[in-house]
């Protein structure tokens, strides 16, 4: 289960993520993990994970005002031909129902399924044991009304209206896939377990509003891949860590930190985790997605020719941080300009090779032959990218390998999207109280250092950490966490 620890106004949430393997039968903690493709086909295999990643840019959620909200859950492994989904259990009610939900940074409601859904699975291939929530069931439930100014906050991260016949503050969630949710908002307690300094103290709980399904549209009704609801970690009002916020049980920060081999796993903690290496910059203001400002890309510490109206944050234009996208995306404009100079860089030792679209190079030595690439954004903050960061083995044979470059230019032609390609090995702090976003190289089976302080003031300074902020800090490490299980499936489907 998910555990939270308020440590000094600090709430904070561990997860150790293991892989699981989608199979009949049982459900066990740990197996060997299946791959989503055959292993003779890598290339098109890469290319069916761009469409997958194509597929989850197109689920686009419409708010009330025409601006969109683009739904991005959590990526499991890195290994691209392992597609992950990364769910935790949360407790909701009195007496207390336990729900399965999918992690995801893109929208900011948790909801979960009615009793009265029409369309929710009633089985799921993970596995697990669906659940729904009954309102009149729960002593301490109560529905959100008309005139309750949270109806209005819901209105910030969906389609928010209201139900005059039973005066419900109701909601509907629109994807682009044609997919939905709609449902309406309930008032209830949210189950977290409490800590002190090194000490643990379970049955505390919040009060939170939160979404009761009444239907399921699309690809949320089919079972292969089906939890109870969604976990958002967006920024608005409504969010879970919003509302835990504005009650002083947490801070307004979450950060994780995902291994990047085949295992995958890793760790999510709701606070911020806290390393002398993260580097910061600003998040994009007024924007409801993790927007940043890229300005420049280096190669071999040569900045390429790229027109900074390229990286501008209008419209569906910018450049977001998306841990549930598999591969990473460019703006055309970046996109040529990087493969030409990755290409000019690699041409005396590499044999280039294209098919599906997609730019590979058959080399008969190691990958030191390709760049650093950096990835520089306002404040200072670069993302250095060496060669293992941005290249995935296709195919080895005694002679050569083949190693096909990871980065894809971006169906929008205008959006750069950073999915796990580039996240994983580090550590990747959301600030929303200090509206920026850190990260450092890492080991992300090695403890971490989790603030429980929270941000008190924005660093100017990207390349140092507060030093406060170490003062008091909790230590945790993936054997030790064991009671902060967080569940991870494989699934042999794409999403």
């Amino acid at each position: 289960m998910a555990t939270f620890f308020p440590v000094g106004g600090v709430l904070v949430i561990a997860a150790l993520l293991l892989p699981v393997s989608v199979v009949l039968g049982g459900f066990p903690a740990m197996m060997t993990l299946e791959r989503a493709f055959p292993i003779d086909n890598r290339v098109h295999e890469l290319s069916q994970l761009r469409a997958r990643d194509r597929i989850r840019h197109g689920r686009m959620l419409q708010s009330s005002n025409g601006g969109g909200v683009i739904d991005f859950p959590i990526g499991g492994t890195f290994n691209p031909f392992l597609v992950g989904l990364y769910y935790t259990t949360v407790k909701l009610g009195s007496p207390p129902r336990e729900f399965y939900v999918q992690i995801d940074t893109g929208s900011d409601v948790l909801w979960v399924g009615c009793n009265s859904c029409k369309g929710c699975p009633q089985s799921s291939g993970l596995k697990i044991q669906l659940n729904s929530f009954d309102p009149g069931s729960s002593s301490t439930a109560s529905v959100i009304s008309c005139s309750d100014k949270r109806c209005n906050a819901g209105s910030e991260s969906s389609d928010s209206s209201c139900s005059p016949q039973n005066n419900q503050c109701i909601y509907t969630f629109n994807y682009g896939d044609g997919s939905g949710s709609s449902g309406y908002y309930v008032s209830d307690l949210f189950y977290l377990d409490t800590a002190d300094g090194d000490s643990v103290t379970s049955n505390s709980s919040a009060s939170i509003v939160f979404g009761c399904s009444t239907s399921l549209t699309g690809e949320l009704m089919k079972p292969d891949r089906a939890v109870d609801g969604i976990f958002g970690f967006g920024q608005q009002e409504m969010s879970v860590i919003s509302q835990l916020s504005s009650q002083g049980i947490a801070p307004k920060v979450f950060s994780h930190c995902l291994k990047g081999d085949d295992a995958g796993g890793g760790i999510l903690v709701l606070g911020e985790i806290v390393d002398p290496n993260i580097v910061y910059t600003p998040l994009v203001p007024s924007q409801p997605h993790y927007n940043l400002n890229l300005e420049s890309i280096t190669v071999s510490g040569q900045k390429l020719p790229i027109d900074p109206s390229v990286f501008a944050t209008s419209g569906s234009q910018g450049t977001i941080v998306d841990s549930g996208t598999t591969l990473a995306y460019l703006a055309e404009g970046a996109y040529n300009s990087l493969m030409d100079a990755i290409s000019n860089a690699v041409s005396q030792y590499a044999n280039p090779v294209v098919s599906h679209g997609i730019q590979c190079y058959s080399v008969s030595s190691s990958t030191n032959i390709f760049p650093q690439v950096s990835l520089n954004f306002a404040g200072g903050a670069s993302m250095v990218l060496g060669p293992e960061s941005y290249l995935i083995e296709q195919d080895s044979d005694a002679a050569s390998t083949t190693w096909c470059i990871g980065f894809q230019k971006s169906d929008t032609h205008d959006l750069t999207i950073l999915g796990d390609l580039v996240l994983v090995d580090k550590i990747v702090v959301y600030d929303l109280a200090g509206q920026r976003i850190g990260w450092a190289d890492y080991d992300c089976s090695m403890s971490v250092n989790v603030s429980t302080t929270g941000t008190k003031s924005v660093n100017t300074d990207p390349r140092k950490v507060d030093s406060s902020l170490q003062n008091e800090a909790l230590k945790l490490t993936p054997i030790t966490i064991i009671s902060f299980l967080m569940l991870i499936s494989m699934l042999n489907s794409f999403w």
